[in-house]
Order: structure tokens, then sequence, then C-alpha cells
């Protein structure tokens, strides 16, 4: 045993592995490894080739596949994920003032400051809680065809309450209902506007009287019959010697041309249907069904051909079920789109409705800011009648794009807009009265038409009126009277336009639809200056435009009236406001102020032999000097609010369901979608 042992320790160890030791240099230059990105893309890519090419297709599906789920979990993940940021940011917000209001859409309008010192001797413009509109029930004296089942209209009251109503959060917290808050008054819109179809459609056939709730009608009384017996004196004389002409001149007997269009008869026709004169309507319609032709080679001016004649056709159309008028206020909405085709999408102020051209005027590239922005509720109708998006956006975007423009001054806008630029010219001047009334007037209209959801137009309407307030309102001597002038480069003028005295009728309205109370104070005392721009005149008819003393001077009345300024054309604006005025309160006073003016109007304009005149001289009554024309608005719009302020009967052009353009055609408010 030990020689063996010895032996096998005398043996060299045995070796199981053998190692191979290689100089770096060698290995390289031998193409072995060395961990090297190139060695190792070179080494895979031998792997990838030695693979079948079935192989090779399956692994890139695979891939493919995995890419693609990849992207669906991503996008169904991140949307709720989003949705649940939003939310929680969306709870934080609350109505400053009132905890645990939350806004479904928080207000964007900075608290308002109370109006400098010229509001010190207003207290009576001071907020407080709205009362109560008041509510006149009678049995409807007019039957109106709707022309389709969803634009029957809902009557609504009490569309706003005030924030003390609201605080409780758990109901707010169940509404997505969009929220403004603006002195002490929150709106609340309850109604969605329809937005048109992405396609035309037919219009259906208007809805039977039967479908409407039927009423025992309410007797016309007897200042309603002299408002008819009025009318028809007007329309004889038109009838004689200017038919299918665009106005009547009295005196000499003849007519004159504007568009060539038939103005007067076109613009009287939906006053025919609310004052009940069915055999001259008829005979209007026959005109318009085989004689209204738009395709001639005439310039129309956009803002006048809209408000006059589209505003007229629809206005009759949804009165009367008639489908006529809905043709050929689509022919003149086609017509006049090419106003629109401008660099800023500000539309030119004329359009040849034949050749389909448009231009500015002969010595500007400016439109005026009323004319721009006061033909939205018109094409906006048009569109949700006809399914036809393009005149709703045409109109839409020049909004929007006003909304968005500066050179305004606490709301106030200037009266031109350059439609190549789109910006405003001539800044620094201020006024409500021409080439901007209307501009505020619709910027309410529009939204209280679209369902009260658009709030840039509502908040560009209360800024404003705060403008308005600011800047604008003074009171006169010796009877105090409030009254909006104009401003100019920080330089007030005791200057108001008759056409200022929309003003009234266009504050109540926005009291009664919710907005805040010192709105209808503030009408109250404007609508009394308006009387008294008639009643301390020698004619009692008020002249185009007044000054308005600012001291005491002894002899002198509230108004001044300069020779340029003594006109008088007939104008709506007074009575239309004694309309609104009358129908929101019940205050007898404003039909007798109504009735004065109706009885001056047939002493010093009315023609013997038929129709009326516009007259130059109001403080003579001996000789008011008539002019020899009557505007077609005297029987579109002065007639026709005289006809409703005279009226008790709520349901005769529903102000609740219906909403007046600047030309007195009541157009429907939209129904909810």
């Amino acid at each position: 045993m030990y020689s063996a042992a010895a032996a096998a320790a005398a043996s060299p160890p045995r070796r199981d592995f053998i190692s191979v030791t290689l100089s770096p240099e060698e290995a390289v230059g031998a193409g072995g490894y060395n961990n090297s990105k190139a060695w190792r893309r070179r080494s895979c890519w031998r792997k990838w080739k030695q693979l079948s090419r079935l192989q090779r297709s399956v692994i890139l599906f695979l891939f493919a596949f995995l890419a693609v789920c990849g992207v669906i979990s991503y996008t169904s993940v991140g949307e709720p994920w989003k949705s649940l940021t939003n939310k929680s940011l969306d709870d934080q917000r609350t109505e400053p003032g009132i905890p645990g209001l939350k806004l479904a859409n928080p207000a964007v309008l900075p608290a308002p400051q109370k109006a400098d010192a010229n509001l010190g001797d207003y207290p009576e413009l001071s907020p407080t809680l709205p009362k109560p509109p008041h509510v006149r029930r009678g049995p409807s004296n007019l039957q109106i065809k709707p022309p389709r089942r969803d634009v029957r209209l809902k009557t609504r009251h009490g569309t706003s309450r005030v924030v003390e109503e609201l605080v409780q959060a758990d109901k707010e917290e169940k509404t997505e209902k969009s929220v403004i808050s603006w002195r002490g008054a929150v709106i609340e819109p309850d109604q969605s506007t329809e937005p048109p179809s992405s396609k035309i459609k037919e219009p259906e056939k208007p809805s039977s009287v039967e479908d409407v709730d039927q009423k025992e009608p309410v007797p016309i009384n007897e200042r309603q019959m002299a408002v008819i017996e009025a009318f028809r004196h007007a329309w004889k004389g038109y009838k004689d010697f200017a038919w299918g002409h665009d106005e009547l001149k009295p005196l000499s007997k003849s007519y004159s041309e504007w568009f060539g269009l038939g103005l007067t008869l076109i613009d009287a026709l939906d006053t025919m249907w609310i004052l009940g004169l069915k055999e001259e309507f008829e005979e209007a319609r026959k005109w318009v069904a085989n004689d209204l032709v738009f395709d001639k080679n005439v310039d129309v001016n956009l803002f006048e051909s809209t408000i006059r004649i589209l505003g007229g056709l629809l206005s009759t159309y949804h009165l009367s079920g008639d489908s006529l008028f809905l043709e050929k206020a689509k022919e003149i909405g086609n017509r006049l789109m090419p106003a629109f085709k401008t660099p800023s999408k500000i539309p030119y102020s004329d359009v040849n409705i034949g050749r389909g051209t448009a231009h500015p005027p002969r010595w500007t590239s400016d439109s005026t800011v009323a004319e721009v922005t006061s033909i939205q509720l018109e094409f906006r109708e048009l569109s949700r009648l006809t399914g036809d998006e393009k005149f709703q956006k045409a109109v839409d975007e020049v909004m929007k794009h006003v909304h968005t423009l500066s050179g305004k001054n606490d709301g106030l806008v200037p009266m031109f807009i350059n439609t190549n630029s789109g910006q405003f010219t001539h800044l620094g001047v201020y006024t409500l009265g021409a080439r901007a009334d209307s501009y505020y007037e619709y910027l309410l209209k529009q939204w209280i038409q679209g369902g009260k959801k658009e709030n840039e137009l509502l908040e560009d309407y209360m800024r404003a009126i705060e403008g308005v307030k600011k800047h604008l309102l003074k009171r006169s001597q010796p009877k105090k009277l409030t009254f909006v002038g104009e401003l100019a480069h920080g330089h007030f003028s005791a200057k108001m336009d008759h056409l200022v005295c929309f003003l009234p009728g266009t504050l109540a309205l926005g009291a009664h639809n919710g907005l805040t109370a010192d709105h209808m104070k503030l009408a109250e005392a404007l609508i009394e200056t308006c009387y008294q721009m008639y009643a301390q005149v020698e004619t009692g008819l008020s002249p185009e435009i007044v000054h308005f003393n600012l001291h005491v001077q002894k002899g002198h009345k509230d108004v001044e009236i300069k020779p340029a300024d003594r006109h008088n054309l007939l104008r709506p604006e007074t009575v239309e406001s004694l309309f609104y005025m009358y129908r929101f309160t019940g205050d007898k006073k404003y039909q007798d102020w109504g009735w004065e003016i109706l009885q001056n109007f047939n002493k010093y304009t009315r023609v013997p032999t038929g129709g009326y005149t516009s007259i130059n001289n109001v403080q003579n009554p001996s000789n008011p000097e008539p002019r020899d024309k009557m505007e077609s608005f005297f029987l579109g719009e002065t007639l026709k609010y005289m006809f409703l302020l005279f009226s008790d009967d709520i349901d005769l052009i529903n102000l609740d369901k219906y909403v007046f353009n600047t030309e007195a055609h009541p157009l429907p408010i939209w129904a909810p979608a």
C-alpha cells in the first residue's frame, strides 16, 4: 500500500481543462469577441439571418401587435385620468363670497366697480333685488302659427334667482348649467341653443292653429283701433302712389327708390298680420310671390336689407306659416353672403345682389360697428330654419372677433371698424347713438335668442352698461333728467340722439330676463327723459337730436334744439321703449304717453290724400315744414309698437317667446334642443 501511494504521489497531477491565452491584438485581429457595440450588432444580425423567414415574420407581427395594444391602452386610460384631473380642479372653483356655490362655468367678469362720481347723484340706481315682473294675463288676440313643432316655445318666468337662493351647494353640485354672477344677480341659462344641422333640410309644414292653445280673443280697444286707422291711411297713400316701390312721397304723390325691392311693403307685412288686416296682407303677399325679384344689378346696404327685408320675411313666415316667405328669405340671405368675403371676415357695407360682389363705401374701407354687429339675429335664425350653417357661422365670427378687440372703453366701442385689418378705427369716440346703437341691443338679444347660453355676449353687454353709467350718464337742469351723452377723446358732450331711446326698452328687457334690478331703475329714468324730448317741444314731437342743459339757466328748459337737428323722421325708438315698459310694469302712464305721441303724429305729419310725412321743424306748430317722405319703418316699427303698447294681451307677441330685431320684426326664442 505504501509503495503504491508513493508512486501516485510521485506522478505529475492531472489537468481537466485547457487554458488558452491570447494577446488583445491577436484577438481583435482574428475577429474575436471584444464586447464592443459594433461586434454585438454584427452578432445579433447573424443570429437574425439564421432564423427562417416564417420565424422572422412571426416575431415582427408580435411586435406590431404589442405596439397597437399599447396605443389603445394609453388612449382609454388617459381620458378618464384627464377628466379626473379637470374635475379636481373644477371642484376648487367656487363663486367668490359664496362658500359652497360651485360654478359649472366660472364667471370671467371681474367684480364691477361702482361708477365714478357721476353715479353719486343716482342713489336710485344702486343694486337692489329684482322685483318680480308685472304679469298681466289675458286671452290671446292673435293666433300665431309656429312654423314647426320643434320651435314652439314654452313660457319662461323667473329665469334667474338672486344669489341668496343659490347658496345650497348640494343642488349646485348636481347641475351643469353655466352661471354668471354680476352685481348680485345670478343668471341661470336653462335653455340650450339648438344648433343648425350640418346639412340643408326642407322646412316642415307649419303646425296648424289647432296645435296652439286656443284662447278667447281679447277685444281690440279704442286706441288700438286708432292705430289700425292710422295704418290704413298710410297704406292707402303707399298703395295709390308708390305700390311696389321702396318709400312713399305723400305730398308729391310719388315714390323714392333706395334698393328697388319694395321696402315699405316688406317692412309692413308682419304689422298687417298683427293688426289683423287680412285683405291688405293678402294683396301684399301676391306682390311678394309675383313681383319681388332679387336677381337685379343693384347695390344694397347689408345692414338695412338684413333688418328690413330678411328680418321682415322671416318674421312673416313665423307668424303666418307661409313657406313663400321662407323661400324668399333664403334667396336674399344667399345673395347677401358675398359681403363676408373680406380679409378680416368683417363684412363690407354694400352688396350687389345680382352680380354677387361686395365692396365698402366709395370713400372708405371702414364699416360701422352697429351695421356689422346688428345682422346676427336674422342670419342665425336663417341657419336654424334651413339647416345651413354658413349664415350663422359668418355672423358669429364677427361677434367673436369684436369681443377680442382692443380700443374699447369699459365695454363701450368706437363707431367704425376696418374691413381689411379688422381693427377699430377713429378711436376715442363713444356714443349710443348712430353707428353704434344696435351693437349693444344685439348683445342682449342674441343672448336671449340663443337660450342664454352664450356668455361672451352677456359679458360684453353687462360691461357696456357699466361703461354707460361711468362715462355717459348725466343729469340735466332744471328737471334733473337722466340722459346718455357722448364722449369724444375724453370730452363729454350733452348730445343725445333720439336713436338712444331704444335703451330704456333694452334695459327693461334685460331686467325681465334676470339681470340686475338697477337696470330697470335706469330704464324708468331714461324713458322719462325720452318722453320729455317730446313733451318739451312745441309740436309734442321729438327732434332727431337734442342737447341737454347741465347748468340752471333762467328761461331755459332741459332740452335745447339746434336748427340742424330739429327734424322728425317718424322714428319708433321712444314708442318701442314705452311698449317694453308697459309690458313689464303695467303702468298706464306709458300708454298715455304713447297716445299723446300718436295724436301729435296725426296732427302734424298726416297727409290728407294718404300717408304720413317726416317734418323739418318740430318747433313750429304752424308750419312744421313737411319733407315729403314716409320712411318704411313708420309702418314696420312705429305703428306696430303703438298697437302692441295699447294692448293688454301679454300673449300678443309674448316676450318670453319672441325677440324683436332692430326693425321690430319678431323672431322666436330658440326652444331647448
